[in-house]
């Protein structure tokens, strides 16, 4: 599985409505609403990597009122939630 964190400038007065667009799309996980140079932040998660393409320019940059993106691939992936997975495996509860 391929993440990306895409960094999203909006039209300011339609964040919401791109938001829920933008989470609407199939590879979208989260969509987050933020603070600073950057109106939106989308986690994109895709099987390959040439889907990035069709997902980030193909889909989010032609929904209206996306003005820019700026897009960065994740290499690894550290959560909690798989730390406290690791530390699970083989116990019985």
């Amino acid at each position: 599985m391929i993440t990306a964190i895409v960094l999203i400038k909006t039209s300011v007065d339609r964040i919401p409505e791109i938001a829920e667009s933008i989470a609407a799309l199939d590879s979208v996980s989260e969509v987050f609403s933020v603070t600073g140079t950057y109106d939106l932040i989308a986690m994109v998660r895709v099987a390959r990597h040439d889907d990035l393409a069709d997902v980030i320019p193909g889909k989010i940059s032609k929904i209206a009122g996306v003005e820019a993106t700026d897009t960065h691939v994740a290499f690894r992936t550290y959560s909690q939630h798989d730390l406290e997975a690791a530390f699970a495996i083989g116990l019985d509860g």
